[in-house]
């Protein structure tokens, strides 16, 4: 088995997550005296497993129409895009 699509899915994907407004959710969540961490840690986990499991159908089929080295490009003017909106935002 190719292990380094995986480090770099993984790496990529922990990266982008750590301080995102998702995680800033689940921490408020987890903070409610009244919640269950478990409880909100499955939750939250459920629903990223969930939103990967449609990223990865919806690049499959698109794969089919859209060379990789396409997405490729388009990915990182997004990824730029959003950097850029970010910063001048303020």
């Amino acid at each position: 088995m190719n292990w380094q699509p995986f480090t770099a899915v993984f790496v990529t994907v922990f990266l982008a997550e750590i301080g995102d407004k998702t995680q800033l959710a689940t921490v408020l969540f987890a903070a409610d005296a009244k919640a269950s961490r478990w409880l909100v840690f499955a939750a939250a986990a459920s629903a990223l497993v969930l939103a990967a499991g449609i990223g990865v159908l919806v690049g499959g089929q698109l794969e089919r129409f859209v060379s990789p080295a396409t997405l490729k490009r388009v990915a990182g003017v997004g990824f730029i895009a959003i950097g850029l909106w970010t910063l001048l935002s303020r």
